[in-house]
């Protein structure tokens, strides 16, 4: 073989072997898996975190809160330290400025019972607080706590003439209870157990609108509070959802979704409220609203003038079936108030009746001048 093809082949295989090498040590070296830097682990100490988002006016419950790792350079005097704070005492205050998920709670964001200004955080952005008396029988026997949603039934007896109706109305539905007495959290034994006790008044969070309905119905009748289950907001919320009464945006996030959502659950009601009367309950009690004296006068004032009517059509009759030329004259029955009498005018056929027109003519200008709470008199040319 020549020396020169000999060289050329050699030099060839030995190019190819390079590519070879070069080509199993790329593929090898992308398919070995790449080493990634783990996250550190938080070796400070555990703060107080809120284990979701907390809007102003909160109550604190045992969920709201836990303690969670945090870096200790970041860790500041105001957080709350595991094992230097007590979360059991934080149950029942209230939430002063907005915190989000995850965002450590400090000593400023919270307003304890019997701080000052402790209601005013605890209500919702223009909503009021109420206070309406109650009994151990309108207040569920103590079994209604801080934080806890009620409706409020109204109890009265309409007045009238003859049987008065006894009513039961529920004027206002979803409100929040923001204490009992002078209480805004709830009493626990030495065991934890809640403690039921009595309370004569009970704090409401309403709207400036509902707080003027609720001092009118004080004074109407009597004020009961119904406790609401947990479920019904949940229930009540999904039917306003459906019914397109609450709307929430397609590019909406969960935190806007999630505020949107817990403001339509806390919205007090007052629509679409259900009543029931005695004639719901006892078939010897009235259903519907009684009549007031003058209604009555006016009732028994028509009853009485259809009575009369109909004794002078009678009359009137028996008079023309018998009356011959140059009889009695026409008959006017002259009305005023609840009163009618019958006037008959002295004449002969036909000639009587233009005294008759002036009769009631006079009539009808000097009768009820008095100022009859009945319609003015009248008169009637009746034959």
């Amino acid at each position: 073989m020549d020396r020169k093809k000999l060289v050329l082949l050699l030099g060839a295989l030995i190019i190819a072997l390079g590519t070879a090498l070069a080509a199993r040590s790329l593929f090898s070296g992308a398919a070995a898996p790449q080493a990634e830097a783990a996250a550190p682990e938080p070796t400070g100490p555990k703060v107080l975190v809120a284990n979701r988002g907390l809007a102003a006016g909160t109550i604190i419950t045992a969920d709201a809160m836990g303690f969670q790792q945090w870096p200790e350079e970041l860790v500041q005097d105001a957080y709350f330290i595991e094992g230097e704070s007590d979360l059991e005492s934080l149950i029942g205050t209230v939430v002063r400025f907005p915190i989000t998920a995850g965002q450590p709670v400090t000593f400023g964001s919270l307003v304890s019972p019997g701080d000052r200004g402790f209601l005013a955080a605890a209500l919702g952005p223009g909503m009021r607080a109420v206070t309406v008396p109650v009994s151990e029988r309108t207040g569920v026997a103590g079994f209604i706590f801080p934080g806890d949603r009620v409706d409020l039934m109204l109890t009265q007896t309409v007045e009238g003439v003859g049987r008065p109706l006894k009513a039961a109305e529920t004027v206002l539905r979803n409100l929040r209870v923001l204490a009992t007495d002078q209480t805004t959290e709830q009493v626990t034994n030495e065991q934890g157990k809640t403690v039921v006790r009595d309370f004569n008044t009970v704090t409401l969070e309403v709207t400036p609108q509902l707080a003027e309905k609720i001092a009118v119905a004080q004074t109407i009748g009597t004020l009961s509070l119904v406790l609401r289950s947990i479920a019904d907001n949940q229930a009540e919320l999904e039917r306003a959802i459906a019914s397109g009464e609450v709307k929430i945006p397609e590019d909406a996030t969960p935190e806007e979704e999630e505020r949107i959502l817990r403001t339509a659950m806390a919205k007090p009601v007052s629509q679409a409220t259900s009543f029931q009367t005695g004639g719901d309950v006892s078939r010897f009690e009235r259903k519907t609203l009684p009549e007031d004296e003058e209604a009555a006068q006016r009732r028994r004032a028509e009853e009485e003038l259809k009575r009369q009517l109909e004794q002078q059509r009678a009359l009137v009759a028996a008079r023309n079936s018998g009356r011959m030329d140059g009889g009695a004259g026409p008959i006017v029955r002259v009305i005023r108030g609840g009163t009618a009498r019958e006037v008959e005018v002295d004449g002969v056929g036909n000639k009587a009746s233009a005294g008759a027109s002036n009769l009631l003519k006079t009539t009808a200008r000097g009768v009820g001048a008095v100022g009859d709470t009945v319609p003015a008199a009248t008169a009637t040319l009746i034959k």
